[in-house]
């Protein structure tokens, strides 16, 4: 009997570029059910045409504002109100049967929706500062690893908790030198061509990063040889604390 395939909802924010690279992964499997959006201005819309997927916005935004309150996660209280936020999410991955959730571009933290997440993220989280935490956290991973002098970058996957980007590490896509067109000292003089780099490397990093380990990623899973368990990752049985690179796969 032939295994059913895992089946996915697919979340974004933006363009959702590695949702379709998700969508168009060769022999998959997995199955995308549906897609979501936390961003009426974003293009999940336009995705799910294109595959013919049933697609849901909810704006985050919107839902701050009628509540009057700023988006920020720092209490229980703030805590419990995304959790608010975050129903609509879990009612659909209830009714759909998900099995996983991916975030390809997801901006919002997540509260429990009932099953697993895995995110890809433009940054080595293995890089750790000198308090042994992760040090290329956050949605300015590239601008940071620039800025400490790092001579290269990696995306990575990884298994979403509650924190920032602070899951178990999975998949290290292949390094992405950050070479500067200036010495890195007067870069950092001028604050606007330092962004411009970044956003430049970033999106060099989603073409040869991102789409490479995403889908990668959901495909292990989806054959079970890529599991997480007790907060530890393992890649068929064996643990990966520390995530695995394509060479070792």
């Amino acid at each position: 009997m032939t295994k059913p395939l895992l089946r996915v909802a697919g979340f974004m924010s933006g363009a959702g570029s590695n949702l379709r690279r998700l969508l168009e992964y060769p022999d998959p499997a997995f199955e995308v059910i549906f897609l979501f959006s936390d961003n009426a201005a974003g293009q999940a819309q336009e995705l799910a045409l294109d595959y013919n997927l049933p697609c849901f916005v909810h704006d985050v935004r919107t839902f701050y504002k009628k509540l009057n309150r700023p988006r920020i996660l720092r209490t229980p209280e703030d805590w419990k109100i995304r959790a608010e936020f975050d129903r609509t999410a879990r009612a659909l991955v209830e009714a759909f049967r998900i099995d996983l959730v991916a975030l390809g571009g997801y901006m919002s933290l997540l509260t429990p929706l009932g099953v697993g997440a895995v995110n890809v993220h433009p940054g080595d989280l293995t890089v750790k500062n000198a308090q042994g935490e992760r040090l290329l956290r956050g949605d300015r991973a590239v601008e940071e690893a620039i800025v400490c002098g790092h001579e290269q970058v990696r995306a990575s996957t990884l298994w979403v908790n509650e924190g920032v980007d602070s899951g178990p590490l999975l998949l290290l896509s292949d390094p992405l030198p950050l070479d500067l067109p200036c010495p890195l000292e007067r870069l950092k003089a001028r604050p606007e061509e330092l962004r411009r780099l970044a956003a430049q490397r970033q999106d060099e990093l989603k073409a040869k990063g991102d789409w490479r380990i995403f889908p990668l990623t959901v495909q292990l899973m989806a054959q079970g040889r890529l599991t997480v368990k007790d907060g530890i990752a393992s890649l068929d049985g064996r643990a990966i604390p520390d995530g695995i690179t394509l060479e070792e796969i």
